[in-house]
């Protein structure tokens, strides 16, 4: 089996038009916050953070891929009744270590997009937990078996989104 190196040069990055940008990460959040007041099994998806995990491997900088999870991170954070920078910090650790693998990885394969889709998920969940729990107080009950379900679920709607939105991409 042959190992093939791959430089930085050799990696496609991307960029999105300002309203891509914007619109995306807000529709994700508008989402996120209503359609669960009218079908409640959607709670088991996160939007925002698949939209997170999808820029920040298509831009493959860890700076922009902090910054974007930050912004969508607190915007979710001002629909919630939580305190503000809760969702903002798991999904900033999110965004930086996207960005990270974005690097390395092949990100246009459908197995990557679910591997990776599926451990950011869980990655996201014990950082929210953590900080929920542990500095903010909140009194939540952690399963791993409705975790690792929703992780898959997400993964799988992640690969899905992926493909459509990899259609707004525009080569750097």
């Amino acid at each position: 089996m042959a190992v093939t190196y791959t430089s930085r040069e050799q990696i496609e990055v991307y960029r999105f038009t300002m309203p891509v940008a914007i619109i995306v990460p807000l529709l994700a959040i508008f989402l996120q916050a209503f359609i669960p007041l009218r079908f409640v099994w959607f709670n088991v998806f996160d939007l925002p953070l698949l939209v997170v995990i999808f820029f920040a491997m298509a831009r493959r900088s860890q700076v922009a891929g902090l910054l974007t999870g930050a912004c969508i991170g607190l915007l979710q954070d001002s629909l919630t009744h939580h305190p503000l920078g809760v969702y903002g910090i798991a999904k900033t650790v999110v965004g930086y270590g996207a960005s990270s693998l974005g690097v390395k990885l092949d990100t246009e394969s459908v197995g990557t997009r679910l591997i990776v889709t599926t451990g950011f998920y869980v990655v996201h969940q014990v950082i929210y937990f953590t900080i929920a729990r542990a500095l903010v107080g909140l009194d939540l009950n952690w399963s791993w078996s409705r975790e690792l379900w929703s992780a898959v679920a997400n993964a799988v709607l992640g690969v899905f989104l992926f493909a459509l939105m990899d259609r707004l991409k525009q080569r750097a």
